[in-house]
């Protein structure tokens, strides 16, 4: 984060954030989704658990009805038909007898039976008062429906109907009776596992029994008994529909229905799956269209961000470039939201301020250089007589204070020199006699007037560079500009080591001349300021070096005022370089000579 930019924190920050809600959305949409169609399919099943006990119930209802018409037929108004007459009225039930293909049959008001219209052995005469379903007949004297019963004499699961037979006057002489083979018969539903892998059961809450296993062996067996199907335990529970998982860990969904006129309880339910994969694929679909969205708000940030940065990057590139060249003028636009033009507003104001302070103080170091230079003239002068000895032979310690003086006088001349030359160049004032130099010519000339000083150093000072090479420049200010960097370089190479001065040719037909040593270099933090005025990096050495600060400032202006550039890098070495144009070979040949200011 520490390196990345305003713009690029913007961006991050939107994109961080949009992503966060993003996956909050998505997991909250997922989450909603899955229990969205978790309920749809539960409905579902509850809908198709109750359409099918609808269905059975409407199955029997038929059927007891029927029954309840043919009750009528059996009597003669105050008892039950002779058993030919019963037999011959059961024989030509051909509309009802598909309805109960087990056969129908006709009771006494004992529960034995008297006539059938199918022959099963062992059946007439049989009494039947032991079971559930007649006792409630005979009890209640209503149409009843058994319970799924396995036959005495069949083995097979069967359904038994029976209607109360009426006489004139309100006495029960009989019952009419119909039984169905549940294997042979549509009242139940399809198979309880399906092609879909959808579970149907019908339950007889009261018996325990699953009514639906019709197939197996026996028919109609036992309910698991508890903790063995929790899918069976959950539909006994009471709790109609819900989430529940087998013993092998799979997830159902399932629903629940009670058909009260027999007990019954139909079971429907579906893999958990079922739920999820639509809820997967709605994700997948909302995921694809949101990672869209995000692709599109990423690019919509970085481009705002920028934009929103973008007064502000410009505000940075021209401090930078005060700080780099202060010399430089202008003022930025007022643009932008209202904090950035009152950061625009605040920078124009303080460049303004910074140009008042920056001609201020050039009108001063003018003013002072002009009015010291007359009386430094003077003193100089007469320090000079007095050091050739005008008025008489000095005693050894007048001339030695006579000495410290003239080396102070000379050093202030110097100074005075260095702030005329600078405001002169800054000010476009500087003449200059442009004209073509031999680059060999002139590195030798510079290197030789400092010749002395390497060698109080134990420096090699030499010279390389082709012959032939030749630039364009102003003989004495490329001498001031190449004394200050060899004079640079002495003061920080250690002793005993080298200074290379050299001349090569570089793109866009200029020459380079470049002045190495073998120092420590610039430190980094001083970098930005290296050529400005006044500015002195401060060295961690015993060595002390006095100077104005205004050498590099002044190579600088001098180049730009021959059109060319200064700088430095660092090699093993600091490296500091002047690149001013090449002479072409009608210069070089002597003409095109020019003076400037």
């Amino acid at each position: 984060m520490k390196k990345l930019t305003l713009g690029g924190r913007i961006a991050l920050i939107t994109v961080g954030t949009s992503l966060l809600s993003l996956a909050i959305i998505l997991v909250i949409a997922y989450q909603q989704l899955v229990s969205d169609f978790e309920d749809v399919l539960t409905e579902r099943q509850r809908v198709e658990a109750e359409r099918y006990a609808i269905e059975v119930n409407q199955a029997l209802e038929l059927r007891l009805q029927s029954l309840e018409g043919l009750a009528f037929q059996m009597t003669d108004g105050k008892r039950l038909l002779p058993k030919e007459e019963l037999q011959a009225v059961l024989e030509r039930q051909s509309s009802l007898a598909p309805y109960f293909r087990a056969g129908l049959l006709v009771f006494d008001e004992n529960a034995v039976a008297v006539a059938e219209n199918r022959f099963v052995p062992g059946r007439l005469g049989t009494g039947y008062s032991d079971r559930q379903h007649f006792r409630k007949a005979m009890k209640q004297k209503t149409a009843v429906i058994s319970r799924p019963i396995v036959g005495r004499t069949t083995g097979l699961p069967l359904l038994s109907f029976l209607s109360p037979i009426w006489s004139e006057d309100d006495r029960v002489v009989g019952y009419v009776g119909g039984i169905v083979n549940l294997q042979d018969s549509s009242i139940l539903p399809q198979p309880s596992i399906d092609n879909a892998g959808v579970i149907f059961n019908v339950l007889d809450t009261e018996s325990f029994i699953l009514v639906d296993s019709l197939e197996s062996d026996p028919p109609m067996p036992p309910l698991p008994p508890p903790g063995e199907s929790p899918l069976i335990d959950a539909a006994l529970s009471g709790i109609k529909s819900g989430v529940v998982k087998d013993r092998s860990g799979k997830r159902w969904v399932y629903a629940t229905e009670d058909l009260q006129r027999v007990g019954w309880k139909f079971l429907r339910a579906v893999p958990y799956e079922d739920v999820t994969q639509p809820a997967r694929a709605s994700f997948t679909q909302f995921l694809t269209i949101s990672m869209a969205s995000m692709l599109l708000i990423t690019f919509l940030a970085v481009a705002l961000s920028r934009a929103t940065t973008e007064p502000l990057r410009k505000i940075a590139a021209r401090m930078r470039e005060m700080t780099e060249a202060p010399s430089s003028k202008g003022r930025l636009p007022e643009f932008g939201a209202p904090e950035i033009r009152d950061v625009v507003l605040a920078f124009n104001r303080l460049t303004e301020e910074r140009e008042a302070l920056d001609n201020m103080k050039d009108q001063f170091v003018s003013t002072v250089s002009h009015e010291l230079r007359t009386p430094l003239t003077s003193i100089s002068g007469s320090l000079k007589l007095l050091q050739g000895g005008v008025t008489g032979e000095l005693p050894a310690k007048a001339r030695s204070l006579i000495d410290v003086a003239m080396r102070n006088s000379d050093q202030l001349q110097q100074l005075i020199s260095d702030l005329l030359d600078f405001n002169k160049a800054i000010a476009g004032q500087m003449a200059l006699n442009i004209q073509t130099v031999n680059a060999k010519n002139i590195l030798e000339q510079a290197c030789q007037a400092n010749r002395t000083t390497a060698k109080t150093r134990s420096i090699d000072l030499f010279v390389e560079a082709k012959p032939s090479l030749a630039l364009r420049a102003d003989p004495h200010r490329l001498r001031q500009i190449l004394d200050n960097l060899i004079s640079n370089a002495l003061k920080f190479s250690p002793e005993m080591s080298r200074v290379r001065v050299t001349a090569t040719r570089s793109p866009h037909h200029t020459v380079r001349l470049t002045v190495s040593d073998q120092g420590e270099g610039v430190p980094e933090w001083f970098l930005p300021r290296l050529f400005q005025r006044f500015a002195q990096a401060e060295h961690h050495s015993e060595r002390a070096y006095a100077g104005t600060g205004l050498g590099l400032a002044i190579c600088r202006e001098l180049a730009t005022l021959m059109r060319g550039k200064v700088g430095y890098h660092y090699d093993k070495g600091a490296q500091f370089w002047v690149e001013l144009p090449e002479a072409t070979a009608s210069t070089a040949n002597g003409e095109g000579d020019e003076s400037a200011r």
